[in-house]
């Protein structure tokens, strides 16, 4: 299983969206600043996460997450 999940910073106005399939080793590497990407922004609050059965069907939520409407529901949470 793959999972599709967004964390939020709680120190920017910064919402990452990423797919991983061992999402709680994932959110350390984020909070401990492992990660280049999110680095600058840490540390995080989980705020949608979503189980898919395939990379595939991962991916293509992934993508819907990180286009505008799918940011914009994101803020919402």
């Amino acid at each position: 299983m793959i999972w599709v999940y967004a964390i939020r910073s709680i120190s920017y106005e910064y919402i990452y969206v990423g797919m991983t399939s061992n999402l709680e080793d994932r959110l350390r590497r984020h909070n401990r600043g492992w990660e280049k990407t999110t680095r600058p922004y840490a540390p995080f609050n989980l705020i949608y996460k979503e189980e898919c059965a395939s990379r595939k069907l991962a991916r293509q939520r992934e993508k819907y997450w990180k286009s505008g409407s799918g940011k914009e529901k994101l803020k919402i949470l």
